[in-house]
């Protein structure tokens, strides 16, 4: 596996951060003006502004327009993609049992023609794959086909919850299902039935097929 370095934006974060932790900057401290920062740090605007960002984001810093970037925290907040990983897969499963039924019926009302297409893209990928035993690639249609869904459901917050337990999911497929295709051709009915339901906005059967595929009810 290549390790990856880090950026010089990810660097000065961190160091200014440890200069937080230290109490150069205390709880309420104006940070200096960008010029001063690319001093003190030996980098250039882009790197200190992307810093910036990184540690508003993680709750320790505040952009205030006009004003200035200010300390409101020592406590780095994890973003939602680092709890997600670090969660049991049992737990990140019982996530996405919670979301898929309101995401199928939302998607049956809102999606658009293009998002239907692309759904019935990947559930056509997903049986070729299950048929011709190409396990890697149909595990990567099947949840395709489950984000494109999402995609469709008309709520970003939603989707991009749905899209990263979904990719940590996947990590678990290939041990799961043993490099193994056999469940994905049984379940290929059901799925299409769920597709079915979306083209036709029937919301109330998305919504109850898509429990039945958590349940593994095929």
């Amino acid at each position: 596996m290549q390790i990856q370095r880090k950026s010089l934006a990810q660097e000065v974060a961190e160091r200014l951060f440890q200069g937080i932790i230290r109490e150069e900057y205390a709880i309420g401290d104006k940070l200096p003006i960008e010029p001063e920062l690319m001093k003190i740090y030996g980098v250039g605007r882009s790197s200190i502004r992307e810093a910036i960002k990184i540690l508003s984001i993680q709750g320790v810093l505040s952009v205030q327009q006009g004003v200035g970037t200010f300390v409101i925290s020592k406590n780095i907040q994890e973003s939602l993609e680092t709890q997600i990983n670090k969660a049991e897969i049992e737990e990140v499963y019982e996530v996405r049992s919670l979301l898929d039924s309101k995401i199928a019926a939302r998607a049956a009302v809102f999606r658009s023609e293009k998002e239907l297409k692309t759904i019935k893209m990947y559930l056509d990928l997903r049986n070729r794959f299950a048929e011709e035993n190409r396990a890697l690639e149909c595990y990567q249609a099947d949840i395709n086909f489950h984000i494109s869904i999402a995609e469709a459901c008309g709520n970003k917050l939603l989707k991009e919850i749905y899209k990263i337990t979904s990719t940590h999911i996947l990590r678990t497929f290939e041990s799961r299902h043993n490099n193994n295709t056999d469940s994905f051709k049984i379940s290929q009915k059901i799925h299409t039935d769920l597709y079915l339901s979306i083209e036709k906005r029937d919301a109330e059967n998305a919504a109850r097929i898509a429990q039945l595929i958590v349940e593994k009810v095929y």
